[in-house]
């Protein structure tokens, strides 16, 4: 059993150790940027993925600024798609499962959004819908994919693929979940700095 337990731990080591941090620091910009024309951020994904949307939104909303809650500024707005199960479940009924994303996107989706989407495979059809609605209206995609990437790889600017052997699904969403809490606290330090400068720069 502790052999098992060691060779899951060597495997998400390796795949820690491989992430592209290029496209994660290009991601970080992306939301940036979001944040500074005061779009939102849409996130989605199926099954695991849909709790780390889910997770992440609640997180990176309050987290980031969780040293500067009462303060009247601009925060993030991530926004997890669909924003409700009984919505997830009228566009699954009614129209298909592969309109469960893009269906609210069309509802929502501005120019000065960004699309954050989530496929271990890469090649789930209501995610890649949902990202080339995205794509045709010239709004960013980070995708997070696993394995080889898929559909998302290819389609999203910013492209964090976790490498690893197909179907190594817990594999792929427990870095996925490393990396969501990455760019939050990569945020939540840098609103500290600024922060910390202003009052600096205030009180001299």
């Amino acid at each position: 059993m502790q052999e098992y337990i060691k060779k899951f731990a060597e495997q998400a080591e390796v795949a820690l150790r491989n992430l592209p941090a290029e496209e994660i620091a290009k991601a970080i910009n992306i939301l940036h940027a979001c944040y500074e024309r005061d779009g939102r951020i849409y996130v989605f994904g199926n099954g695991g993925s849909l709790a780390l949307a889910t997770h992440w939104v609640s997180d990176f909303n309050k987290t980031v600024f969780s040293n500067h809650l009462e303060k009247e500024s601009r925060k993030f707005q991530a926004v997890r798609l669909p924003s409700t199960e009984s919505e997830l479940t009228a566009w699954a009924n009614d129209l298909g499962y592969d309109m469960v994303f893009v269906g609210p996107l069309r509802n929502y989706l501005q120019d000065s959004d960004v699309v954050v989407a989530i496929s271990s495979s890469g090649n789930s059809p209501n995610i890649v819908k949902a990202v080339e609605l995205a794509k045709s209206r010239h709004v960013p995609v980070i995708g997070l994919s696993g394995f080889d990437g898929g559909k998302l790889n290819e389609l999203a600017d910013a492209k964090i693929k976790v490498v690893t052997p197909k179907g190594e699904y817990e594999l792929v969403e427990s870095i996925h979940g490393i990396v969501f809490h990455i760019m939050t606290r990569y945020f939540r330090d840098y609103f500290n700095h600024v922060a910390k400068r202003f009052e600096e720069q205030h009180h001299k």
